[in-house]
C-alpha cells in the first residue's frame, strides 16, 4: 500500500492560490455580511484551508457604509475603549460611529471575527473597504459574488 497517498496536504505561502473577490454590500445586514467576509478572507471555503497560513482570498468591498442594523441598534450598540488614563472609558453608539467614519463600522465587525493574533492582523490588510461602487483593483481581474447566495 501506499502511505503517501494518505499524507496530510498543508498550504504554504507558495501554494496558497489567492483569488480577488468583489462584494457589494448595500442593503446587507451588517453581521451576516461581516461573518462571510472573514470566512473568505480567512480561507475556510477552500478545500487547502490550513489554520496557520493566510490561505484566504482578498475582499473588496463596495458601498460598505450602506450595511443595515435591525430594530435599534444603531442606538443600542455601543462601541467601548479604554485610553490608557485613569477615568479613561470612553464609548461610541454604533450611529455615531458611522456619521464620524462610515467604513469603521463594517471594519471593526470583520476585525472581530478574525483571530487575534499576527495571522489575524495580517488576513485584516486583504480587505479593502470603499464607499462608493468604485474601487482601484481592476487589474487584479476580481471576480464578483453574490453575498446571498455564497456557501
Amino acid at each position: 500500500m501506499n502511505t503517501l497517498s494518505y499524507k496530510t496536504v498543508s498550504a504554504n505561502k507558495a501554494t496558497a492560490n489567492k483569488e480577488w473577490v468583489v462584494v457589494d454590500a448595500e442593503g446587507q445586514p451588517l453581521g451576516r455580511l461581516a461573518s462571510t467576509v472573514a470566512k473568505i478572507l480567512r480561507g475556510k471555503h477552500k478545500t487547502n484551508f490550513t489554520p496557520h497560513v493566510d490561505c484566504g482570498d482578498n475582499v473588496i468591498v463596495l458601498n460598505a457604509g450602506k450595511v443595515t442594523l435591525s430594530g435599534n441598534k444603531w442606538n443600542d450598540k455601543t462601541y467601548i475603549w479604554h485610553t490608557g488614563y485613569p477615568g479613561g472609558q470612553k464609548s461610541m453608539t454604533a450611529a455615531e460611529l458611522q456619521k464620524k467614519d462610515s467604513l469603521k463600522v463594517l471594519e471593526k465587525s470583520v476585525k472581530g471575527m478574525l483571530p487575534k493574533n499576527r495571522l489575524g492582523s495580517a488576513l485584516l490588510k486583504n480587505l479593502y473597504l470603499y464607499e462608493g461602487t468604485e474601487h482601484k483593483h481592476e487589474a487584479q481581474q476580481p471576480e464578483t459574488i453574490n453575498i446571498n447566495e455564497f456557501k
